[in-house]
């Protein structure tokens, strides 16, 4: 997927997170702290690419990456998700606020790079350091990013004016409880870090 198409999938799917209240986060959040957040760590995962648009930008950074972990490694799993969280709750100083809806926007971002390159047919190591690829090729190379464009046009819609009252067993639901349950944990296990 091209820079642009990650920026237009990243804005959709801080829409949709925001609009799904996929955390109650999210969904008390501010809308300029959420969707700016989402755009910044959008393209982080190809730091990994020497060529990608952030890579020739920070080559110094993304050349030493690209030769440890080589393209769509590391970079973009969710071992580096945890990881990044990780070191970010356990090394930043309490004096630095980020607020809440902000970091939880940044996540959204960096996952919104993850799942769109899972709809290309090289898929994401999702597991990594296991190699199985996650993949679901709607989105061919040699079609151009028109296709892009469309399917984040498209979440995007979907995500302006998708229903408001869903049912409880929707599959949204089922989600924004899972992701609340995972945070939970993960605010569990950083709290026992902190305390040793």
């Amino acid at each position: 997927m091209t820079a642009e198409g990650h920026l237009l999938f990243s804005i959709a799917c801080a829409v949709f997170a925001k609009n799904a209240e996929l955390t109650p986060v999210l969904a008390q959040g501010d809308w300029w702290h959420i969707v700016p957040s989402a755009i910044l760590t959008c393209l982080l995962p190809d730091i990994d690419h020497p060529r990608s648009f952030l890579g020739q930008r920070l080559s110094w950074l993304s050349k030493p990456i690209a030769r440890m972990c080589g393209h769509r490694g590391f970079t973009h799993s969710l071992l580096a998700v945890f990881a990044a969280l990780t070191l970010f709750y356990l090394k930043v100083p309490d004096s630095w606020i980020v607020p809440a809806d902000a970091l939880q926007g940044m996540v959204l971002g960096y996952l919104s790079h993850i799942l769109a390159d899972m709809l290309t047919p090289a898929g994401v190591p999702l597991l990594w350091p296991c190699r199985w690829r996650f993949r679901l090729p709607i989105l061919a190379p040699r079609k151009g990013n028109q296709l892009e464009r469309v399917l984040c046009m498209a979440l995007f819609a979907y995500a302006v004016f998708m229903p408001q009252s869903l049912p409880e067993n929707s599959a949204i639901r089922w989600s924004s409880s899972m992701i609340n349950s995972l945070q939970t944990d993960f605010n569990r296990f950083i709290h026992r870090r902190a305390e040793q």
